[in-house]
C-alpha cells in the first residue's frame, strides 16, 4: 500500500503537468495568429525562444540549476534543433501558405510518428488501447481539419512545409526522451531553447526591423508565447514525458485540436459548427482511450485472509 500512493501520486502529478502543456500550446494558436500578422515566421520563432530562454535562464539561476550531465547534451541539442529552432521556423511559414484546417490536418500526423519512432529507437510499447485511441483522436483532428478548410488557399508547398514541421516535432520529441533520464526537466528544456534561439540568430535582422513597426498588442502575444507555451509548457510536457512513454505523450496533444475550437470560440467570437463540435469531441474521447490502463481480471486476495475450507472449494 506505501509503494502505491507514491506511484498514484507521481502519476498524477504527470497528468496535470501534461494538462498544463495541452491547454497552453492550445493558446498558442491564438497568440500566433495575432503576432503573424506583424511578424515574419522566422523573427517570431526567434522573438519566441529569446523570450523563452531568458525567462527559462532566470528560472535556472534561482533554482541553481547548473549545466546539463555529458550525456543528456546529444538529445538536447538534437530536440533544440529540430523542435525549438526548426519546427517553429517552418511551421509558422507553412500556417502562411496553406488554411488553418489543413495546418492542423497535417502536423496531427506528428503524434502517430512519434509513436511509431518510440517504438522503433527507444523501444516503447505499443499497446492496442494506444494504437485505437490515436485512431479516434485522428479522427477527430480531420474531422476538425475539414470543416475549417476552405477559408484560404492551400499550396503543396505549404503542405511540405507542414510535414516537415510534423516530422521535426516527432524526431525532437524522441530525442528528448533520453535525455530525461539524465537531466531535468528544467535543465533540458533551458538548453534546448537557447539551442533553438541560437539556430534561429540569422532572423535577429528581421526581428528589430519587424519589432519597431509591430503594433504593441503582436509583440505582446510574442512574448506570450515565449513566457507560457514555451518556457512552462516545454517544461511541463518534459516533466511529463519522464515519467511515460514518448508515444503516451503524443497521443494527449490530440487534445489541442478541441481546445483550439473552444478558445477561439470564447477569445475571437468564431462560433464552431456542428461538424468541428464533433471532430473536437472525437478527439478528447481518443485521448481519453490511449491515457487509460487495462484494469486487473482479479483483484488481489487481502493479505492475511483465511484460506478457503475444502468444501468451499467443490462448490465454486
Amino acid at each position: 500500500m506505501m509503494s502505491t500512493a507514491p506511484s498514484r501520486r507521481a502519476e498524477l502529478l504527470a497528468a496535470g503537468a501534461a494538462t498544463v502543456t495541452v491547454v497552453l500550446w492550445a493558446s498558442a494558436f491564438v497568440s500566433i495568429r495575432s503576432a503573424g500578422e506583424a511578424y515574419s515566421p522566422g523573427a517570431l520563432a526567434l522573438g519566441r525562444l529569446l523570450s523563452g530562454a531568458l525567462t527559462l535562464g532566470v528560472i535556472c539561476l534561482v533554482r541553481r540549476a547548473g549545466l546539463p550531465p555529458r550525456a543528456a547534451w546529444r538529445g538536447i541539442a538534437i530536440s533544440g534543433l529540430l523542435w525549438f529552432g526548426f519546427y517553429m521556423v517552418v511551421l509558422n511559414w507553412g500556417e502562411q501558405q496553406v488554411d488553418a484546417g489543413t495546418a492542423a490536418l497535417v502536423v496531427n500526423v506528428g503524434p502517430i510518428l512519434i509513436a511509431l519512432l518510440g517504438a522503433r529507437l527507444l523501444g516503447d510499447a505499443l499497446p492496442p488501447r494506444l494504437v485505437t485511441g490515436m485512431a479516434v483522436s485522428f479522427a477527430g483532428a480531420v474531422t476538425v481539419g475539414l470543416s475549417m478548410s476552405g477559408e484560404g488557399g492551400s499550396s503543396l508547398f505549404g503542405v511540405v512545409l507542414c510535414l516537415l514541421a510534423a516530422v521535426a516535432y516527432a524526431g525532437g520529441v524522441v530525442a528528448q526522451k533520453p535525455a530525461l533520464a539524465h537531466a531535468s526537466a528544467l535543465q533540458v528544456t533551458t538548453f534546448g531553447c537557447l539551442v533553438g534561439a541560437v539556430v534561429c540568430l540569422p532572423f535577429a535582422g528581421q526581428l528589430v526591423r519587424e519589432a519597431a513597426t509591430a503594433p504593441a498588442s503582436a509583440t505582446l502575444n510574442m512574448v506570450y508565447l515565449g513566457v507560457f507555451p514555451t518556457a512552462l509548457a516545454f517544461t511541463t510536457w518534459a516533466y511529463a514525458l519522464a515519467r511515460t512513454t514518448a508515444g503516451r505523450m503524443g497521443a494527449t496533444t490530440y487534445a489541442v485540436p478541441a481546445l483550439v475550437v473552444l478558445m477561439s470560440w470564447l477569445a475571437l467570437g468564431e462560433v464552431p459548427g456542428l461538424l468541428t463540435l464533433a471532430g473536437g469531441a472525437l478527439c478528447l474521447a481518443g485521448v481519453a482511450v490511449s491515457r487509460s490502463r487495462r484494469r486487473a481480471a482479479t483483484a488481489p486476495e487481502p493479505e492475511g485472509a483465511p484460506e478457503p475450507r475444502r468444501e468451499d472449494v467443490g462448490r465454486r
